[in-house]
């Protein structure tokens, strides 16, 4: 619950404000609406923004300061802070900025956003995946794949060149006006967008663009890409589209080179955003991914693989929980592990891949093999745990001495029957298929 407001608030005291007649601001401030935008914060956590107040922070600072903010915004003097920026690392070795709100911020955000999506999201393309309620990329997938069973095999693959932060805000709130017609949700709108970039303690203007890590910029980032939805719409074309992950799907080479032309062409001049042209590319939807996912042909259906980059992905956090240098306990290494593996599956699990799943297992039962081997250090450890785990003695002294390196010896049949797959499943490893099998079948 909300903090109990206090008497001195102005009219929100007086009568909890109800949604009447479609007063999109009173929606806005509604109890249930804050309660709920509130509730959202708190389980999203997040770090902080450049105020350095945490989500744990938030109730007990709106208990205190709630009917002072409320008058601001009722007032139009409330002023979004300036985002914090943070730079993270993306999949393909680039970098992505991402704006950190400031808690409260964050809240009104959501609120925002709270009230704001049941008047768009309805009329939304039906091929429109991305960050809406009752959507996901698992769908955005399937619905690729059925694009592909039925003959539409070349794939127009656009990028967006820095697309969030390339987004013309008078375009963008033009948009929205033709929806929204609250002055005061539109003026609010603004504002965030204009909030500005804190960048080495320094305020710099924000004149386009929208902050990701907002709850409000999702929905804004649909707003702006449903004319190209219906543009695609309107000349016929099957297409897939999250967020600004965009697939379309045509019968022939020559067809998807024009459709990748036409397109870029109403991006760059309707919507005023930047294709990327050394990204977008025309390609069969045997080597086009979506969303980490691939498709792959086999007993004469059209199927769904993990992407060869996310693998490789996966490989290298097994490879960090798997290092032979981390000193922690076997223990909590597979806790940590099986915690990775549940949910990297969940997300994967459409994947209709066993054999690589089996494979990644024999991969990652090598990885902890090896660990092992180094835990034990020397030749009279090595050869007393190979003992003890049921080889024989003279097997035992044999490959105790041996020169050769942890990653090679953790392949040895010496080390596959003293560590075998009983081994690790009685250690509590969950294996990277079974989680798969067991997965696919709920």
């Amino acid at each position: 619950m909300l903090p109990p407001e206090r008497s001195d608030h102005p009219a929100q005291l007086e009568r909890d404000a109800q949604p009447v007649n479609g007063d999109l601001w009173t929606q806005l401030w509604s109890k249930e609406n804050r309660r709920q935008a509130l509730k959202r914060v708190e389980a999203n956590k997040g770090a902080p923004g450049i105020d350095s107040m945490s989500t744990d922070d938030l109730r007990p600072w709106l208990g205190e300061h709630w009917p002072k903010l409320y008058r601001s915004l009722e007032d139009g003097t409330y002023r979004p802070q300036p985002v914090r920026q943070v730079t993270i690392p993306k999949p393909d070795g680039g970098k992505r900025t991402l704006g950190v709100q400031t808690v409260v911020d964050r809240m009104i955000s959501q609120a925002l956003a709270q009230v704001l999506t049941p008047i768009f999201d309805p009329e939304f393309s039906e091929c429109s995946f991305g960050y809406r309620p009752g959507r996901s990329a698992h769908q955005a997938v399937a619905s690729a794949q059925g694009y592909v069973a039925d003959g539409y095999r070349w794939v127009v693959d656009v990028d967006l060149e820095r697309f969030f932060d390339r987004v013309q805000h008078d375009a963008l709130m033009a948009r929205v006006a033709r929806k929204v017609k609250d002055k005061r949700v539109l003026k609010l709108i603004r504002k965030f967008l204009d909030a500005g970039i804190m960048v080495d303690g320094i305020k710099q203007a924000s004149v386009e663009g929208t902050p990701q890590g907002s709850p409000l910029s999702p929905l804004l980032s649909n707003i702006m890409l449903d004319d190209l939805d219906r543009e695609l719409e309107s000349r016929g074309h099957r297409f897939v589209r999250y967020a600004d992950d965009i697939r379309i799907f045509l019968r022939s080479k020559r067809a998807a080179t024009r459709v990748l032309d036409g397109v870029t062409e109403f991006v760059e001049h309707r919507l005023k955003l930047k294709v990327n042209v050394e990204k977008s590319k025309v390609t069969t939807s045997a080597k086009a991914v979506l969303l980490g996912f691939g498709f792959y042909f086999g007993s004469g259906q059209v199927k769904i693989r993990v992407a060869p980059a996310a693998i490789e992905r996966f490989k290298m956090r097994i490879r960090t929980l798997t290092g032979r240098n981390w000193g922690v306990s076997m223990r909590y290494r597979i806790s940590r592990l099986n915690r990775y593996i549940s949910s990297w599956m969940a997300y994967f699990r459409i994947a209709d891949t066993p054999n690589v799943f089996g494979n990644l297992d024999g991969w990652l039962r090598r990885r902890l093999r090896q660990v092992y081997w180094k835990q034990w250090k020397n030749i009279r450890t090595r050869r007393a745990r190979l003992i003890s785990l049921g080889i024989r003695v003279d097997k035992a002294r044999y490959w105790g001495a041996s020169s050769k390196g942890p990653w090679r010896l953790a392949n040895t049949y010496v080390l596959s029957i003293a560590l075998s797959n009983a081994y690790w499943t009685d250690t509590g490893l969950e294996g990277i298929k079974s989680t798969w099998s067991r997965l696919k079948s709920t």
